[in-house]
């Protein structure tokens, strides 16, 4: 098995489990990829060299032939890690080294027994839909795709004015402070902070969810994953940010229309038969911990 590893930093008291991953797959004879800055890291704090090991870096993208990834960190690094998959039909799986996590999922106390469920081939492969953003103006290069949304945002103290189109239908005119286009992986994201509804993936839905909008009528709206949506954002200051996922630019325009759609492309999850979505969900947000249960 050929097997990639990202990530940037951790916490100090991840220092074993990074080294009884490393040790596990060194012992297996396993072929390892590892993502440079986490590698350099790792020797740093560890002291510890595994020469054997191949690198990449955002120049030197990961093989072709590679089985798996684990993501190193938390949601954050997750999502970053997704840039380097967009071309391979490639299984990511997330170790969390920090906090809360619904994408980096598996605990570093569950790190080892994760490991043991792949090598048996102890899991399934699921899809989660991405989401791709076209306009004139394209910031984002080559990463225009996103896990969890597509985010318009003030910048400064003026509100923005956002019409929203479903395939060329208008939806709406909001007069608000943002507009989030999640997926349902997102939707326990910002989506969900700013009072959207928790989307099951694999329920070829998007939501569209407001921001602080100055209509206390509209409320977040869900439509299928076929649709394509236009929003045309105007903004009095002409200071606006557009953020796909963790990526966020800077627009200084007036008017700037996007189209933002379900890609052809899909994210591979591995899901281990010890934590499910819906474990992750109840633990996550704490569900369940009233007394009567």
């Amino acid at each position: 098995m050929k097997i990639a590893i990202y990530g940037r930093t951790y916490s100090p008291d991840f220092n074993r489990y990074i080294t009884q991953l490393l040790e596990c797959l060194q012992e297996r004879k396993e072929e390892v990829c590892i993502f440079k800055p986490l590698y350099e890291y790792v020797v740093q704090q560890t002291h510890l060299e595994y020469n054997e090991f191949l690198l990449f870096n955002e120049e030197r993208g990961i093989p072709e032939d590679i089985d798996f990834l684990f993501s190193i960190g938390g949601d954050g690094t997750f999502l970053e890690s997704i840039s380097y998959l967009q071309r391979y039909d490639i299984p990511v799986i997330g170790i969390n080294s920090g906090r809360l996590g619904f994408l980096a999922n598996i605990s570093k106390e569950e790190l080892l027994e994760a490991l043991q469920a792949i090598f048996a081939g102890n899991y399934k492969i699921e899809s989660r839909t991405l989401l791709e953003i076209h306009s004139d103006i394209n910031p984002f290069g080559r990463h225009t795709i996103g896990l969890n949304d597509v985010t318009i945002q003030k910048q400064g103290t003026s509100l923005l004015t956002i019409d929203a189109f479903i395939n060329n239908e208008f939806l709406n005119t909001y007069w608000t402070d943002g507009l989030i286009i999640s997926t349902p992986t997102g939707s326990t994201a910002y989506s969900l902070a700013v009072g959207g509804p928790i989307v099951v993936p694999g329920s070829h839905n998007l939501v569209l969810s407001p921001i602080a909008s100055h209509n206390l009528t509209v409320r977040p709206v869900v439509v299928p994953d076929d649709v394509e949506i236009r929003l045309e954002v105007k903004s009095r200051s002409g200071n606006f940010l557009v953020s796909v996922d963790n990526r966020s630019e800077a627009f200084n325009s007036q008017h700037n229309t996007f189209l933002i759609r379900k890609s052809v492309c899909e994210l591979k999850m591995a899901q281990l038969p010890f934590n499910n979505y819906f474990s992750t969900l109840r633990n996550k947000l704490m569900w369940g911990v009233d007394k009567r249960n």
